[in-house]
Order: C-alpha cells, then sequence, then structure tokens
C-alpha cells in the first residue's frame, strides 16, 4: 500500500492511482514488489527538524528515505520538502511538477537499492530517474 501526507502545506496535485501504478512498475522494473510505502510532503523547516532529529545532518534536502526493507518487498517513509522541490525546479529550468515526480521516484530508487552518494553512484541514478520518468509518460 502506498499512502500520501502533508504536514504543513498543501497536498500537490498528484494523481495518486496512477502514481502509485507507476511506483509499482518502477519497483518491478527492479526485481521489488511495494509493500508499505509512505509519502509525508512538508516544508523546509519541517524537513531540516526531520533531517537534524534523525540523521544528525544540519542542512535542508529535497527527500529523506527511511528504508524499512525486507527481502524484495520495499517498505520505507519517505519525506519530501515541497519547499526545496519549488527551488530546485527553479534552480535546474524544470517545471515543478517535473522535480516533484523526480524526487518521488528518487526514493523508491533507493529503496530498490540505488544509491547516489558514491563515485559515479549520482550518475547511475540520474540515469534511473530518467529511465523511470520515461516510464510514467509512456
Amino acid at each position: 500500500m502506498i499512502t500520501y501526507n502533508c504536514e504543513g502545506v498543501r497536498m500537490p496535485k498528484i494523481k495518486r492511482r496512477e502514481t502509485s501504478r507507476w511506483i509499482r512498475e518502477v519497483a518491478a522494473a527492479y526485481g521489488r514488489q511495494v509493500g508499505e510505502v509512505g509519502y509525508m510532503f512538508v516544508s523546509d523547516e519541517k524537513i531540516l527538524e526531520v533531517n537534524r532529529e534523525y540523521l544528525g545532518h544540519d542542512y535542508y534536502t529535497d527527500i529523506i528515505t527511511f528504508d524499512y526493507d525486507e527481502g524484495r518487498q520495499i517498505n520505507g517513509d519517505l519525506v519530501i520538502s515541497l519547499d526545496t522541490v519549488r527551488t530546485n525546479a527553479e534552480l535546474f529550468g524544470k517545471t515543478y511538477e517535473e522535480e516533484l515526480y523526480r524526487v518521488i521516484i528518487h526514493g523508491i530508487l533507493h529503496l530498490c537499492g540505488i544509491n547516489d552518494k558514491g563515485p559515479g553512484e549520482r550518475e547511475q541514478m540520474e540515469a534511473a530517474e530518467n529511465r523511470a520518468l520515461a516510464m510514467r509518460t509512456a
């Protein structure tokens, strides 16, 4: 089950049923099944609070992924700052919607085992994001 909630921000206009189907398709492309995945859309201030409390990081970010995977089943909580999504969309010359869906799937790709912190991993993540975004529009 995939859930979508918000705290302190307006719920983004996403088609939940279509988005959930897309998420399941992307997970299946990596040999994974979706278990319990919860999205929480928040403000910059809230994501900073979460980043400090749970990860010991003192900076803003677009997404924090809490991974509770069990074998081939992906489970996790994904906290997304809509403020940072909006800022990054402007920075990268994308629409808000494009950047939002990129971040939504970024967390799922983390749950599927793709990392983006080590040498060469950022490029692998970007390629995986682009493949996943192409699946959404296909």
